[in-house]
């Protein structure tokens, strides 16, 4: 299962998912799928995105965890 960390990303960049979906030009409803882990698909372009506004790597938004 893929795990998304887009939450911890968020606190540590003191960054409300509203600001980063008017940054990165999302919806807060997709933000918040993408958050809550949701989502079955994401985009590379905007995975590229987030990671730029949030100055991270794509693995510290996702991680792989056995079920």
């Amino acid at each position: 299962m893929i795990q998304v960390n887009l939450d911890v990303m968020l606190a540590k960049r003191k960054m409300s998912s509203g600001e980063l979906a008017k940054r990165v030009g999302m919806t807060n409803a997709n933000i918040s799928v993408l958050k809550t882990g949701k989502a079955k698909a994401v985009r590379f372009s905007t995975l590229n995105e987030i990671c730029k506004v949030l100055e991270c790597q794509p693995g510290d938004l996702l991680a792989y965890i056995e079920e």
